[in-house]
């Protein structure tokens, strides 16, 4: 019979969200891409441990009896005690946040990196990370406050923060000298074009009111613009590094847009 959420779960639930080497996923799809891509999974909360594993046999195969014996069950009810928002899926969890060498990611990085300044938005750095995972970028890495791994941008990630390396520098000044050349998306830049960039590079990306701070303008290697329909102002950051990204994978070809802008957030 499912139970209250015992004092343990509770406290170690509420003691994540302040720890900054803990994730906590709200929901199936977030359990699902984390499991997929070999996080530590520490707890698992679940209403219902048959649903969740219909859920995995419907919805992820490969994933099929990984939760006969981790999930803890508790009363539907209980959940809230876990999670402010009790996920449609009812299941929770906890999980470690892989470590991230920044220097490292940069060095040996062959695909894109997108580098966020200042993000506002969680639910929008979230929709950036999956989109990153899916265009198969280096990795996704943010400057602020903003912590990229709250787990409201991993329920806009729905947890493929696994699957490439998230992370917050301090300064977007600290990116080391021999980081890859720095693109900025820029409303004045150049507009881009597919095979325009190599494939080794940061894609540098500011907010949709005030675009990128004057540091990492002046820091650019490159400026590009997104080519878009004249009279259209911006795009929404997620879509903004959607269209880049895949852009940037396009062989060679001219486009048809003759306006430009920059990013959204």
């Amino acid at each position: 019979m499912p139970s209250a959420a015992p004092d343990r779960l509770v406290e170690r639930f509420r003691a994540a969200r302040r720890d900054p080497g803990l994730a906590v996923l709200e929901g199936f799809h977030a359990l699902k891409h984390a499991l997929r891509f070999g996080a530590d999974v520490l707890d698992v909360a679940a209403a219902d441990v048959d649903v969740l594993e219909r859920l995995a046999a419907t919805l992820a195969p490969d994933l099929a009896g990984a939760f006969a014996g981790r999930a803890e069950v508790v009363a539907p009810e209980a959940l809230a005690t876990l999670a402010p928002r009790v996920p449609a899926t009812r299941v929770v969890a906890l999980a470690r946040r892989p470590a991230v060498d920044v220097a490292a990611v940069l060095g040996e990085a062959s695909m894109p990196v997108v580098l966020l300044e200042d993000p506002r938005h969680l639910g929008n750095v979230g929709a950036v990370v999956r989109v990153a995972a899916a265009a198969g970028a280096a990795a996704v890495l943010t400057t602020g406050a903003r912590d990229p791994w709250d787990p409201a941008a991993l329920r806009g990630s729905a947890g493929l923060h696994f699957a490439l390396p998230v992370a917050r520098l301090d300064e977007a000044s600290l990116l080391p000298a021999d980081a890859p050349p720095l693109v900025a998306l820029d409303p004045d830049g150049e507009p881009l074009r597919a095979g325009a960039l190599p494939a080794r590079v940061v894609l540098a990306f500011g907010t949709e009111r005030h675009g990128l701070g004057d540091a990492l303008l002046a820091r650019a290697a490159t400026r590009v613009a997104i080519p878009m329909r004249p009279g259209v102002s911006s795009l929404n950051l997620a879509t903004a590094v959607a269209v880049v990204l895949y852009i940037a994978r396009l062989p060679e070809r001219a486009g048809r847009f003759g306006a430009a802008v920059g990013s959204g957030s």
